[in-house]
């Protein structure tokens, strides 16, 4: 009967372990489904673009549409503090059209010889303008919050360019017993399922210059491979590099390989033998 006061501390410390296990795995729980209404969105799926090989370059024509699309419906709101009008050059125009895509934007220039501002035409070294002065004027005009600036929002969103074409063309009517407040608009691919940013693409909303049909879908994808190179726009020099290389180290392989075996490989498997000579009698 002495092992019985032992048995009962044994059974004792198994049921405090169990009571906080279950204690830890219901506040975990809790805490992960807290964590998952908090931030429940959809991710955005994977779709084929024409420059994702390792041998593919971007689309310069979808680049130059989705420029289009960026200056007609994203500019009003949102910056592109990457690119400027030269990277545009014999990318998806031509010198001449990029230098007059310049000259239709106003920059804010100065002082003169007066010490005061002015006004000038653009020039192909100037930044695609932003289209308000400061971030607090772009908050103050978007209901408290400014617009992300489109340099980089590739990049700082998970699934890049996917990303932007899922929300782009998301948008639809929320679920039963979702509640979206006023002013806002249901995307399941945005985190916590609403945004303040209205729709802003639909069939036909702009006229292609190449006469390629507008549809909401072509624009969305236009305006991510645009972004995509504004995020990247050095994306085909660095492939053409890696290319280059890739050869390089091919040829040098190759080099090694030859003078290991006919070289290196001769000298270590030559045998060196002494041969006393035979004393003469």
């Amino acid at each position: 009967m002495c092992f019985l006061p032992h048995l009962h501390s044994n059974a004792l410390g198994l049921l405090g372990l169990a009571g906080a296990g279950g204690a830890g795995l219901a506040l975990s729980l809790e805490r992960a489904v807290s964590a998952a209404d908090a931030d429940r969105f959809a991710h955005a799926p994977h779709f084929h673009w024409p420059h994702e090989g390792f041998l593919d370059s971007y689309d310069v024509k979808s680049i130059r549409r989705g420029y289009e699309v960026y200056k007609n419906v994203c500019a009003a709101c949102h910056g592109c503090f990457t690119v400027a009008y030269r990277m545009l050059r014999n990318v998806c125009m031509t010198p001449e059209e990029a230098k007059a895509e310049a000259k239709r934007a106003t920059y804010l220039d100065g002082p003169n010889d007066e010490g005061e501002m002015y006004n000038r035409p653009g020039k192909t070294a100037d930044y695609l303008p932003k289209p308000y002065p400061n971030e607090q004027a772009a908050a103050y005009a978007n209901g408290g919050k400014a617009p992300p600036d489109l340099g980089l929002i590739t990049f700082a969103r998970h699934g890049y360019e996917n990303y932007i074409f899922a929300l782009l063309t998301g948008y639809q009517d929320p679920p039963a017993g979702f509640q979206v407040d006023e002013g806002l608009y249901f995307n399941p691919y945005f985190r916590g399922g609403a945004l303040a940013m209205p729709p802003p693409l639909y069939n036909e909303v702009l006229e292609y210059s190449d006469g390629t049909p507008a549809t909401k879908s072509q624009c969305a994808k236009d305006v991510a491979c645009f972004l995509r190179f504004a995020a990247e726009p050095w994306h085909d020099e660095r492939k053409k590099l890696a290319l280059k290389l890739v050869s390089l180290l091919a040829l040098i392989s190759a080099a090694l390989a030859y003078y290991n075996r006919h070289v290196w490989t001769v000298l270590i498997n030559r045998k060196v033998m002494y041969v006393p000579k035979k004393k003469s009698s």
